[in-house]
């Protein structure tokens, strides 16, 4: 067999397995949407499996058809864009001066993030550290206790240490101050990374739920996520449901919450082409440089 064709049927396997393990992550995904788009005979026999059965788009309308839920999706998109941004900020705000070796306490610095990565308060002490900060039931208890992460925080350094010395340098000779330096020299080469940084944030503060759960309690400050667990809970899918049966077409719970799935994880699947050409080489340089 020659060198040629030996290659060829390499290729041909790895591409094989490649689409098998893009399909078994898909699957999930497609099995979802196929029941929100399914009718109630063909969910409740149990015959949808990745492809919707006999076309049903009643459950996307009742969906888009609550103002709650649409309320909650824009305040979920501000949250996100808000948080996202002041993220970026303060980490790249510790991150920079961190990579001064003539910064003194940096060794210190770094010896307490490392910590915070392995060890944290507890879920009642950061609750209690809530109420007497006065942050329950407010906006900016799902932003402020997020808003540097230890893990990018490293990734970031890590990439602002590659960045050639020579550079700064020859900004500092040209008078060029800290802040500028750091605006128009190093953040440009730092795309890759600030973009990846970005969507961690984003995704993460897009999923969470949790800290919403134990600091709101004002429905109109849910975020997207809670209304989904709160349905998946059948707090929701209830109301719905005779919401619905007002109208004389009742819903399954089950086409309801996929529904309401694809509804909360659509927006945030749509931020990954635009940052995709950073996306890869942004992961690769900050974790493997360094």
């Amino acid at each position: 067999m020659s060198e040629r064709t030996s290659n060829r049927i390499f290729d041909i396997v790895i591409v094989t397995c490649v689409a098998l393990f893009v399909l078994f992550c898909l699957a999930p995904f497609l099995h979802v949407i196929a029941v929100s788009l399914s009718s109630n005979r063909a969910i409740t026999s149990g015959e949808v499996t990745l492809f919707p059965i006999e076309l049903n788009w009643k459950a996307y309308a009742q969906v888009f058809s609550d103002n709650a839920m649409i309320r909650s999706l824009g305040y979920t998109v501000l949250l996100t864009a808000a948080t996202t941004g002041l993220c970026m900020l303060f980490t790249i705000a510790a991150a920079y001066p961190l990579t001064k070796g003539y910064l003194k306490g940096r060794k210190t610095f770094m010896v307490i993030i490392i910590i915070t990565m392995f060890f944290s308060g507890g879920i009642i002490p950061e609750y209690l550290l809530m109420r007497d900060l006065r942050l329950l039931d407010s906006t900016w208890a799902l932003i402020l206790p997020g808003l540097v992460s230890p893990f990018n925080l490293i990734i970031l350094i890590s990439f602002f240490n590659n960045i050639p010395q020579s550079l700064e340098e020859s900004a500092e000779i040209d008078g060029s101050s800290f802040f500028r330096t750091l605006m128009s020299v190093v953040l440009p080469l730092s795309m890759p990374v600030l973009a990846t940084l970005a969507l961690f944030y984003a995704v993460g503060r897009w999923n969470g739920f949790q800290d919403a759960l134990m600091y709101i309690n004002s429905p109109e400050l849910y975020p997207l996520q809670l209304k989904l667990f709160q349905m998946v809970q059948n707090n929701m899918v209830s109301e719905l449901t005779q919401m619905e049966g007002a109208n004389r077409t009742p819903l399954t719970p089950e086409s309801l919450k996929a529904a309401t799935v694809i509804f909360a994880t659509v927006p945030i699947l749509a931020v990954y082409p635009w940052l995709q050409k950073y996306f890869v080489s942004g992961v690769m340089l900050g974790a493997v440089k360094g």
